[in-house]
């Protein structure tokens, strides 16, 4: 009598073909389950500057809005510091998975990395791009005292007064954009530097210092009441908030060059479908009609991508300000 094996259903070869592509076809909706998932807890938006600072309120802002959105809490925290690697650090430590975030600026991203002989992280490599937000407005203003109403006139009084004229900075664009100016323009102030832009601006105000490259969102309620004369806007064309100030080239310093921009990141290594999730929600976002008028009135320019021209952004970013730090004699500490 012929013995027979046992059927198992599907031969040997068969069916692990059949298991393995059983498995394969699960990741799909193992995938597609995770990302319809999360989040399932709040969310932590890292902000590297003061509450108060412009990007502490495009922060809340956008944040309220994505949080309207995805049902969960989005927690701006607060981690000032070191031109921002304090707060860049932070989010380079936490878990890859979405629920600690860093909006950054130019300061964390470019200018505090490259201003530094050893960085405390890559913020090319240790970091996952999530989505561009957009672009600040910077006014070089000065205290009423200063009689100075444009920025050749402001150079020739800066030369005529070597040392005598202070100058505030709250964060790395102030500071490189100063040196940069001071290089440029051949003059020589004296550099205060504070912690944050709201407190340098409250003694910029006072007069206890006299020049400052300041943002649009803490600024424009001074510039527009007087206590503060902005000369000339950073950007490559007049801001509709102060469309009578000319751009910095319009005043003669068409050599300056430098872009202030604001973005948002995760630490790296984070999964795909989680970083696709994040940055479809902060794109509509930026894109709903609260949140435009009330980035109008801070004079922010919204600006979305995608994570790979965000990627792209940083690396182009980091170069210029090592190039621009050259031009304005800045060496890394």
């Amino acid at each position: 009598m012929t013995r027979h094996p046992p059927r198992t259903g599907v031969a040997g070869p068969r069916r692990a073909l059949v298991v393995a592509g059983a498995a394969a076809g699960a990741l799909v909706p193992l995938r597609f389950a995770r990302a319809q998932a999360f989040p399932n807890k709040p969310i932590k938006l890292v902000v590297p500057f003061p509450a108060g600072s412009a990007t502490d309120t495009i922060a809340r802002v956008i944040g309220a809005s994505v949080s309207s959105a995805v049902g969960q809490p989005v927690l701006v925290e607060n981690k000032a510091g070191a031109d921002g690697a304090i707060a860049g650090a932070e989010v380079v430590r936490a878990a890859p998975d979405g629920y600690t975030l860093l909006m950054a600026t130019n300061s964390p991203m470019a200018a505090a990395p490259a201003m530094k002989k050893n960085p405390p992280y890559d913020p090319i490599t240790d970091f996952t791009p999530i989505s561009d937000i957009g672009r600040y407005t910077f006014f070089i203003v000065v205290h009423p005292s200063v009689p100075a109403k444009t920025v050749a006139e402001l150079v020739a009084f800066a030369k005529a007064k070597p040392g005598e004229l202070n100058y505030a900075t709250g964060n790395t664009t102030g500071i490189v954009s100063m040196a940069l100016f001071n290089a440029l323009g051949g003059v020589k102030m004296t550099h205060v530097p504070y912690k944050g832009e709201p407190q340098a601006l409250t003694d910029l105000v006072s007069g206890r210092v006299q020049v400052m490259v300041v943002s649009s969102g803490t600024s424009l309620p001074h510039i527009r009441e007087g206590r503060l004369r902005a000369l000339a806007t950073t950007l490559d064309k007049r801001s509709p908030a102060l469309p009578d100030v000319p751009t910095i080239a319009e005043a003669g310093m068409p050599q300056f060059r430098l872009t202030s921009w604001a973005a948002v990141f995760g630490p790296a290594k984070m999964p795909r479908d989680v970083v696709e999730r994040l940055n479809r929600e902060f794109v509509a976002a930026i894109g709903r009609p609260d949140v435009q008028q009330a980035m109008e009135k801070q004079a922010f320019m919204l600006q979305g991508s995608t994570p790979e021209q965000l990627g792209a952004l940083v690396k182009e970013q980091f170069e210029s300000y090592k190039s621009t730090m050259k031009i304005a004699g800045i060496e890394p500490e």
